[in-house]
């Protein structure tokens, strides 16, 4: 089996391309940047700009499925110029993909397309599944629903199309964790608001297992990456600060405080979204991290 990943050396997709390895499925990736392509017997690098509508369509040969992972991060200052760069690297990038595949003959039969969980409404009793059609109104709620409007069209190339609603992701060095047990580690560790907002998490380890495991068996349709047990924002921080040896004492730290500090992106930290991992599980799929204890544990200790 061969996959074509985007995004492939950003901390999702370097896990996810370890996992293909373990189960010898071959990887050509997409980079807009020249210095990182390679090529080797198992991985293969292929240059686009989706910007500029360019891409090898060399990378398509032998591939069967793709796994789509490209967009400018969201954890930088969400500036009106940024917000475009944010929407518009989702959308160019599938598009440039479907155009390219809809001009030639190709082998691909299914696409596999992050997306996220921020898709649902901020809310402290809502336990959302995939069957959920509210949308959050936020500016990451119309985000989401537009990307994964960009996926389903290539439904239009006879490809399955799944969509992967990621929660938290916990990384030991990239993403959320670092940042959050950085003032932990030096005593001054608090949790946001009122700290009752539901954070649906998911081990790095475990994500890539999951893009892997709907990859092996060709699953269609919309499913939330998180672990099967959410936790507050209060649960979290504790978490970390036990496993960490360190004390909490500061008081919660104001939504207003981080309005200021962060601007609209404020809202990562302060919007609750508790989701159902049971569709997954019902497919087959086990996490190895189901509880929060432990996958602080293995990616902290």
């Amino acid at each position: 089996m061969r996959v074509l990943i985007t995004g492939a050396t950003g901390l999702v997709g370097k896990a996810i391309v370890k996992q293909c390895h373990k189960k010898d499925i071959a990887v050509h990736y997409l980079t807009t940047s020249k210095s990182k392509l390679t090529t080797q017997e198992n991985y293969k690098g292929f240059y686009w700009n989706p910007s500029e509508n360019k891409i090898d369509t060399g990378c398509f040969e032998g591939v069967d499925a793709i796994i789509n992972l490209a967009g400018a991060t969201i954890s930088k200052r969400w500036t009106p110029s940024y917000k475009k760069a944010i929407l518009n690297s989702r959308l160019q990038s599938l598009n440039v993909l479907k155009e390219a595949l809809g001009k030639q003959n190709h082998s691909v039969k299914q696409l596999i397309s992050a997306s996220a969980i921020g898709i649902y409404p901020d809310s402290l009793t809502n336990y959302y599944d995939e069957n959920s059609t509210e949308v959050s109104s936020t500016f990451l709620g119309q985000v989401v629903s537009q990307w994964e409007a960009a996926a389903n069209a290539f439904t239009s190339l006879n490809i399955n199309v799944a969509k992967v609603r990621i929660g938290l992701v916990l990384d030991e060095t990239e993403g959320a964790l670092p940042q959050i047990v950085k003032p932990i580690g030096f005593g001054m560790g608090a949790a946001f608001g009122s700290g009752d907002q539901w954070q649906s998490w998911i081990h790095i380890t475990d994500l890539a297992r999951f893009f892997v495991y709907v990859l092996k068996y060709n699953l269609e349709g919309v499913y939330n990456a998180a672990a099967p047990n959410p936790v507050t924002n209060a649960e979290l921080t504790k978490v970390i600060a036990k496993t960490m040896y360190r004390p909490l004492w500061l008081p919660n730290i104001p939504k207003t405080v981080m309005k200021l500090v962060l601007g609209d992106m404020h809202i990562l930290l302060f919007e609750s979204q508790r989701v159902s991992a049971k569709k997954i599980e019902n497919k087959g799929f086990g996490f190895n991290y189901h509880h929060l204890q432990p996958a602080i544990e293995d990616l902290l200790q």
